[in-house]
């Protein structure tokens, strides 16, 4: 039996707010962790900590995190650590886009 479009629309925007809700949770989670680690007070380009998370990302899912050779360089992994909870931090404190 096929379901009328509005029930899939009714449907569709209750997914849509248990996303935005756990999309919540989790960028408070890890702001909070980038705040323990005190990391709250660096600046950095929004394009670079957006290429640390995405190492960061690589790394705990098994990949091999890229160094793109930038301002990051040879100590990608020492910069990518930092830059990546301080993001997570401005997360927390609703200024950065998730």
């Amino acid at each position: 039996m096929k379901k009328p479009s509005s029930k899939i629309r009714d449907e569709i925007a209750k997914l849509q707010e248990q996303l935005k809700a756990a999309e919540t949770r989790e960028a408070e989670r890890i702001g909070r962790i980038a705040l323990k680690a005190g990391l709250g007070d660096i600046e950095i380009d929004e394009a670079e900590l957006q290429g640390a998370f995405e190492d960061l990302a690589k790394r705990f899912r098994g990949g091999k995190a890229a160094t793109n050779g930038g301002k990051r360089g040879g100590n990608a992994g020492e910069s990518s650590a930092s830059s990546t909870q301080d993001a997570a931090g401005a997360a927390a404190g609703g200024t950065a886009e998730a």
